[in-house]
């Protein structure tokens, strides 16, 4: 019987979306409710907590199962197991940088050069952890001013410079500042804590959760696609079908041709089925996914 705590703020929506899609289903009485429950006989609590604070409490053992990003792994320097990296962040599929940025107008163009700078290098951010130790191994003197938010707001008056989360760098590029390094590339995952993760009973219960939230997350990107072809056009329709394995294959009855359906990549369907059409397949369907579990 696992407690699972989930991230509260940039992390929620996207979270619980997925949670739903998985048919784990968090409820709450209101949106600002930091208790849940999930109606699943493998969970007993549900906390909604700041992303921040979840390595901490999942390394100590008050919970079994926590969602958070890399980021606040390495910044908390906590000691759990990560079971599966999701793909998926705030806004998109992709991860976020933690970067190091300094004003577009900087002479320096990368930690190297920023080494050599002269007198102390005020550094506003929310990592100061991560910051300092980056700092201290590229030899860098630093003074790691602890940010609350508004980071990139600080240069120059507050700071020389500002290690910050982005997607993008379109917000950095808006505040006049230019990226010259990358101190992590952080996804969000599934953490686990380490004795709970040893516990044959409550492991099992984690790998099925585990295989879910995977298994809804690929789904997102694939369709299935369900065709008939004559027997003339089979070889042309099976050489531009992609497959997970290989397309699955019926014979109509009466001799009528055949029933072709396969699982493919989501961003090409749309120049796929109109191909197939072209080579002679009919009566094509796409159907979406909601979980694939290999």
């Amino acid at each position: 019987m696992l407690r699972i705590v989930l991230p509260k703020g940039s992390l929620e929506a996207a979270t619980l979306e997925l949670f739903r899609e998985a048919d784990l289903e968090v409820r709450r009485s209101s949106d600002v409710d930091y208790r849940a429950t999930i109606d699943d006989p493998r969970i007993i609590d549900v906390r909604i907590l700041r992303p921040q604070e979840i390595p901490t409490y999942v390394a100590s053992g008050m919970f079994d199962l926590g969602i958070t990003g890399r980021d606040w792994i390495e910044e908390r320097g906590a000691t759990v197991e990560s079971l599966a990296t999701l793909g998926y962040s705030k806004a998109t599929s992709r991860p976020i940088h933690v970067v190091l940025a300094v004003p577009a107008d900087s002479p320096f163009n990368s930690l190297e050069e920023l080494s050599a700078r002269d007198g102390v290098l005020r550094v506003a951010t929310e990592y100061p952890e991560l910051t300092a130790r980056t700092m201290a191994k590229a030899g860098i003197d630093a003074e790691v001013l602890l940010s609350y938010g508004a980071t990139e707001a600080k240069v120059p008056e507050i700071a020389d410079c500002v290690v910050e989360i982005t997607e993008t760098g379109r917000a950095l590029r808006a505040a006049g500042l230019k990226v010259i390094h990358t101190l992590l590339v952080s996804h969000t995952e599934l953490i686990a804590n380490v004795d709970a993760a040893g516990d044959p009973q409550k492991r099992h219960a984690m790998e099925q959760i585990k295989s879910l939230l995977l298994g809804t997350l690929e789904a997102r990107t694939k369709v299935l696609v369900k065709l008939n072809v004559a027997q003339d056009n089979l070889q042309a329709v099976l050489g531009l079908l992609p497959s997970m394995r290989s397309p699955t294959i019926a014979e109509l009855s009466g001799g009528a041709g055949f029933a072709l359906e396969t699982v493919v990549a989501k961003s090409e369907i749309n120049v796929l089925i109109p191909a197939l059409k072209d080579a002679g397949a009919s009566d094509l369907l796409e159907i979406p996914l909601a979980k694939i579990i290999h």
